[in-house]
């Protein structure tokens, strides 16, 4: 498979998923500013930006103004409409290994946002956040029903289990301060789509350590931290064409990735709380360091190469780095 178009399969896998756990949280979110009047809305609103790794404005923050810059804004980087325009852009570049319908489920799900934008704001946000989680659904099962199993399959599998991993992170880390009996908890549960199937396998008891441990090391869940790391380690394997080797993982990619399920696979029971944000911490940065490492395993076999605006250097362009 050529590296450019492996490199949008992966892209691919992580805008949707992004814009679909971006969806989740601010549901959830929204949800919460709107019904709970003793919650701070500037305090909370700068809370999901933090989480979510958008600078926040200077003005004060309410329900509408963060709902616009995570929802709508189209200049706003990692904002849903963000994503899903730059899932769309990767996927025009990738048609001959995208499915007819992977492509026609972007393309359209790209062209509605503008009307439910104005629906979301006629009848309330979560009509835009429930059309960006039911078309990520939909892309999902048209991948899954429509690729085949080959390495193209395995990119884009890889990019989705990659972003899910630092995504849930991302929503753990913002209540890891929280009490273990405080009543957000419950949030978590539903910003990762986790709430129903929790309080099956848990008969309806909200415990903190058992939400963490829920959403981080349940084998069984595939929106857990540990599933999707144990798909992405599977996906990794499929892609190295190489013989096993006698010593370990050769590829770096793969080293993280075995290092960070490790590390929860094998943690003593009841002690997740314990340094949970050092722990949340470190699988964001692993995400962070994942990222470049496959990048530099697959997608740039030299060290790439930056070129300056020819504009700025009187009419010269510049290289920066090397071959």
């Amino acid at each position: 498979m050529l590296a450019r178009n492996a490199e949008s399969l992966y892209w691919i896998g992580r805008y949707v998923e992004r814009a679909d756990d971006m969806a989740r949280i601010l549901d959830v979110a929204v949800h919460q500013l709107l019904d709970d009047a003793s919650v701070d809305p500037d305090r909370t609103s700068r809370l999901l930006l933090r989480v979510l790794g958008i600078e926040a404005p200077d003005t004060q923050l309410d329900v509408r103004s963060v709902t616009e810059l995570v929802a709508f804004s189209r200049n706003q980087v990692g904002s849903i409409i963000d994503s899903l325009a730059s899932a769309r852009e990767n996927a025009r570049g990738a048609r001959e290994v995208t499915s007819s319908e992977m492509w026609e489920c972007l393309n359209t799900t790209y062209n509605g946002l503008a009307e439910r934008e104005r629906a979301s704001k006629r009848l309330g946000p979560h009509e835009f956040f429930r059309y960006v989680e039911e078309r990520a659904a939909m892309f999902a099962g048209l991948a899954d029903s429509t690729m085949s199993r080959d390495d193209g399959y395995r990119f884009l599998l890889l990019g989705r289990s990659i972003e899910r991993v630092d995504m849930l992170a991302r929503m753990l880390l913002s209540r890891a301060g929280d009490r273990p009996s405080s009543p957000a908890w419950v949030t978590v549960l539903r910003s990762a789509g986790a709430h129903d199937t929790y309080l099956r396998t848990y008969r309806g008891a909200l415990d903190a350590n058992r939400v963490v441990e829920f959403i981080l090391l349940d084998r069984l869940f595939p929106r857990s931290v540990f599933h999707a790391i144990r798909q992405a380690e599977l996906c990794l394997a499929e892609l190295d064409h190489q013989p096993d080797s006698r010593v370990g993982p050769r590829a770096e990619a793969q080293r993280l990735l075995g290092r960070a399920r490790s590390e929860l696979e094998f943690l003593p029971p009841g002690v997740l709380l314990e340094d949970l944000q050092d722990r949340l911490a470190g699988l964001q940065e692993t995400c962070r360091e994942l990222g470049e490492a496959i990048a530099l395993q697959y997608f740039h076999a030299a060290p790439w190469v930056a070129w300056t605006d020819a504009r700025a250097v009187g009419g010269d362009a510049v290289v920066e780095g090397e071959l």
